[in-house]
């Protein structure tokens, strides 16, 4: 079996295929967004686990001063998007259907956008109440 001549390197002949698109960035922002969380899980633990024993009304002092409502902000900020993240490779590995596969990457989207919108709102009226 004869081989084709080609005047491409291998380089140009997968430009644009495959992993070699965004893979990297993807990844990168899975590991940046994983690397926040870690002291952003801890802030969140140390907060929780200063309620118990407080009333209503000192919890919800608690929860609305600038700090812990600006660091929930964040965890759950960063924590959503790194769940959509994650969502979207598992949808783009396991999803074999184009139809269906676009179907869930908007679903993740939108289910991610209304759950930090739902989030954001009640941290915010802690804060402003």
């Amino acid at each position: 079996m004869a081989q084709k001549s080609t005047l491409l390197t291998p380089r140009a002949r997968v430009s644009f295929l495959g992993s070699a698109k965004s893979g990297t960035h993807h990844a990168w922002l899975m590991r940046l967004t994983s690397f926040a969380l870690l002291p952003l899980t801890i802030a969140f633990i140390l907060i929780v686990l200063s309620l118990p024993g407080r009333d209503f009304q000192s919890a919800r002092i608690l929860l609305g001063s600038p700090c812990p409502a600006i660091l929930l902000l964040l965890f759950v900020s960063v924590g959503i998007y790194h769940m959509t993240l994650g969502m979207q490779v598992i949808i783009e590995d396991y999803i074999h259907g184009a139809h269906a596969k676009h179907l869930a990457l908007m679903a993740n989207t939108c289910f991610g956008l209304v759950l930090g919108a739902a989030s954001v709102y009640a941290v915010l009226r802690l804060s402003f109440t």
